[in-house]
């Protein structure tokens, strides 16, 4: 319904937030990790908007980034996982971080989340990785660019590259934002390591 809203930020907790835009105050479920991030009362603030709606209610959940955003769709798509439990694990981990415990399997770190237990933390890797690392979304790619970027005096391997763009594209990015921010950060990067050069482009990414 709505990819964004950008206005004056009018009121903020550590779970709801209000941002007027043309006389209209909207009102969107957060965490506290983006209540964090928004910026002041009164000032600019741009949000990016999920509508969710049940049977007996209707109400927008509100992200800072637009990969948290696509993060909690991939998370609500888990049988099990509501709103809820998907705004808990935005809050206790940053979109990145939450996406290298599921490509490293490292099921223990997803369960400190409050709530989410073993069973749970296992059950989101198992139906998240190949939501993630799907390489049919990368079947486009222009394979010279690929192969400028891993080149040998920036370290980065074909493979790494590729891993890096499926994920940046699930989340929604599209290729002329990524393949600039992969570019900027794959020469800055001393070893071959999809995780560090998915971190630093993620950083580019949410500036923009």
């Amino acid at each position: 319904m709505y990819d964004y809203i950008k206005g004056t930020l009018i009121f903020k907790n550590l779970d709801t937030a209000v941002v007027e835009n043309n006389g209209i105050g909207y009102k969107f479920l957060i965490n506290s990790r983006t209540s964090a991030v928004l910026g002041e009362i009164n000032e600019e603030a741009k949000v990016y908007t999920k509508l969710i709606h049940k049977e007996d209610t209707m109400y927008l959940a509100g992200f800072k980034q637009k990969e948290d955003r696509a993060i909690f769709d991939i998370l609500t798509s888990v049988s099990g996982i509501g709103t809820k439990v998907a705004m808990v694990l935005l809050d206790e981990f940053s979109g990145s971080e939450l996406i290298n415990a599921v490509l490293e399997g490292d099921y223990k770190l997803i369960s400190r989340a409050k709530g989410v237990g073993p069973k749970l933390a296992q059950k989101i890797i198992l139906e998240l990785k190949g939501k993630l690392t799907n390489q049919d979304i990368i079947s486009n790619i222009m394979e010279d660019k690929v192969s400028s970027l891993s080149s040998s005096k920036n370290h980065i391997s074909k493979e790494t590259i590729k891993e890096v763009q499926a994920i940046l594209q699930s989340l929604g990015y599209s290729q002329n934002e990524y393949m600039d921010a992969i570019e900027k950060c794959a020469g800055s990067l001393e070893k071959d390591n999809s995780e560090e050069l998915l971190k630093e482009t993620l950083k580019i990414l949410s500036m923009e």
